[in-house]
């Protein structure tokens, strides 16, 4: 019980707190920030193209997001009980739990990929694409599904060396990963030839090119990730014996694991939704620079909560190493410390997300209509930086105690209704275009923010078996 604990921390405990938050953030940061770099650069790569190859992006990105929620089923559950086991000093049955979950992955693996084979067509069609820019889309979505198997080996690894402590293995996989997609995806959208002796190394293949790129690097970054957890000098080094599957590992980590992917569901079928609001509307159809704006602005945005997300992952950390240690307080003063360490951070994007708007776009897309639909809404989205830093840092520290069933409940009530329908109303109906719609993803930030921070200091999840 929480009332047998050490009623308050010292002053030395607290700042050990805060030094170990800061130093299990800083890999993940930079983690955070090279993940960012790989769908920044393809959508910079696409707004030198056209704005169909940027709606194909921005669609690709979301469906991207659908894979990495379903594999999150394994991901959130490993890193939550390696964590558990972890703090409690049980090494060998953390590294087991390692094995056994990455042991799932060919069965969803082949799952995703058969489920956005099957989608490729129907994605872009609910959005009113056609012509080219259903082909591109198409093609692209496509493509991009012979990637997903070996992100999600990556994914689910990276949360299994989190869970562990060890934030640096997930940073130098994205590291290389970030730099194979930059090198190849350019090379193959605009070709690579030598001049003088009329060679072509790698032709031009356009927006193909892109996702090309994009795949051969998540194939880099497994390797390099499987070559890590099987190296001796990793502080998760795991070996053949401990993979396998388990049926009461199997149970554990889905038992956490499964209101999360249900809740990533409900987020990306929420957000999704929203983007069939946004390709609605204008009167006239689909409306590329529209969309192309939308997706230019929510890829922008994550250079605001990517950092948020770094501490709320550490977080998530040292709240399943301190319970799994029965430190309750301590736990729940992970969370705490994490939003104090990162909210200035949201507070000076507001600023400058706010300030630099028409700057942003015209760095970004080569159409100025584009800029035109995207400059007034981007502003508005601004104001919403601090409800959404509040949100993203206590959800990640409740998954780490286990707690995923409340934070699905506010993404059904958030993501799926409030998002949704206000976005449609002020957007479609009232005809304020993409301002409108961006009111609705506001709505469901602050309505979110609200009740994941109540929950969170009720404290009741510290309670939560894992």
């Amino acid at each position: 019980m929480l009332a047998d604990q050490p009623a308050a921390a010292n002053s030395s405990e607290t700042d050990g707190l805060r030094r170990q938050l800061f130093f299990l953030a800083l890999p993940v940061l930079c983690e955070q920030m090279l993940t960012f770099c790989v769908g920044f650069f393809d959508v910079y790569l696409s707004g030198r193209l056209g704005k169909s190859e940027t709606a194909a992006i921005g669609l690709s990105a979301y469906v991207s997001w659908l894979a990495s929620m379903l594999f999150s089923l394994v991901g959130t559950g490993t890193s939550a009980v390696v964590a558990r086991e972890w703090g409690a000093g049980r090494f060998e049955e953390a590294r087991r739990i390692a094995g056994r979950s990455l042991s799932m992955l060919p069965m969803i693996g082949l799952f995703v990929f058969s489920l956005l084979q099957l989608l490729a067509a129907g994605f872009p069609r609910l959005l009113n694409m056609e012509g080219e820019q259903l082909r591109i889309a198409v093609e692209f979505l496509r493509i991009d599904a012979c990637g997903q198997f070996f992100a999600g080996w990556t994914l689910i690894a990276s949360a299994a060396f989190r869970g562990s402590g060890d934030m640096l293995s997930p940073l130098r996989v994205l590291l290389v990963t970030n730099l194979v997609n930059i090198i190849v995806s350019t090379a193959c959208t605009f070709g690579l030839s030598i001049q003088n002796h009329s060679l072509t190394i790698v032709p031009e293949l356009g927006v193909k090119g892109i996702v090309i790129g994009t795949t051969i690097a998540h194939l880099c970054g497994a390797v390099l990730m499987t070559r890590l957890l099987f190296s001796r000098t990793s502080r998760l080094h795991v070996t053949r014996a401990d993979f396998g599957f388990h049926r009461e590992t199997i149970w554990r980590v889905l038992r956490i694991g499964g209101p999360a992917a249900l809740g990533g569901l409900c987020t990306f079928i929420g957000h999704f939704s929203f983007l069939m609001v946004i390709a609605r509307l204008s009167p006239n159809g689909f409306d590329g620079a529209t969309f192309a704006a939308h997706v230019v602005g929510v890829r922008i945005e994550a250079l605001s909560y990517l950092p948020v997300e770094a501490f709320g992952i550490a977080a998530a950390t040292l709240v399943g190493q301190s319970l799994g240690a029965r430190q309750y307080q301590r736990a729940k003063a992970a969370g705490h410390e994490a939003l104090r360490q990162c909210v200035w951070y949201a507070v000076l994007m507001t600023v400058l997300f706010f300030a630099f708007a028409p700057q942003i776009y015209a760095m970004m897309h080569s159409d100025p209509a584009v800029a035109a639909a995207g400059v007034p809404a981007f502003r508005l989205m601004s104001g919403f930086q601090i409800p959404n830093a509040i949100l993203i840092v206590y959800v990640n520290a409740l998954r780490g105690a286990g707690d995923t069933r409340f934070p699905l409940y506010c993404s059904l009530l958030g993501n799926v209704i409030v998002r949704v329908s206000v976005g449609y109303f002020c957007g479609v109906y009232l005809q304020l275009g993409l301002l409108g719609a961006w009111m609705g993803m506001g709505a469901d930030n602050i309505l979110r923010s609200s009740l994941i921070c109540w929950r969170y200091l009720a404290g009741k999840w510290t309670r939560t078996k894992v």
